[in-house]
């Protein structure tokens, strides 16, 4: 991984003309460094992250715009613009655009990790099922937790 440069990321632009689309988002990179990685990410009507643990990484969300629902260590909580979500390493979380509108986030996380790795990867996938993505993403220091009983 190279160091960060200095410069600006154009606000349609992402890192090396990079997109990804995960799980029906869009992932845009706009900074990636060991130290940390951001990323702008457009949630459809209906998607989400499903419940999981990031071991190593602190993450953050900053509600750009819309409304997205959390499932923060076992409670349910809304972020709407303006607002920031802070993700501590360890503490399980799913993300769900219930809202009925598109959502638009930056986010980003530290250490960066696999991640980068990971997004490519399920952006590679032939098919972005449950289990490929979940099965993929134990490899990448992600843990996905299992559907509710």
């Amino acid at each position: 991984m190279k160091p960060m440069t200095a410069g600006i990321t154009g606000a349609a632009d992402g890192i090396d003309g990079i997109s990804w689309s995960i799980l029906g988002q869009t992932y845009v990179p706009k900074q990636i460094s060991v130290d940390s990685f951001a990323w702008h990410a457009t949630f459809g009507v209906g998607t989400f992250v499903p419940p999981h643990i990031h071991p190593l990484q602190d993450e953050f969300l900053y509600i750009l715009e819309g409304r997205l629902d959390f499932w923060l260590d076992g409670v349910d909580a809304s972020a709407a613009v303006g607002d920031l979500v802070r993700l501590p390493k360890g503490i399980p979380h799913g993300i769900f655009n219930n809202s009925g509108a598109i959502a638009k986030s930056l986010f980003w996380v530290a250490p960066t990790g696999r991640l980068v790795e990971l997004f490519q990867a399920i952006h590679d996938l032939p098919q972005q099922t449950p289990e490929a993505v979940v099965a993929l993403a134990a490899r990448y220091d992600v843990n996905f937790l299992p559907p509710p009983a």
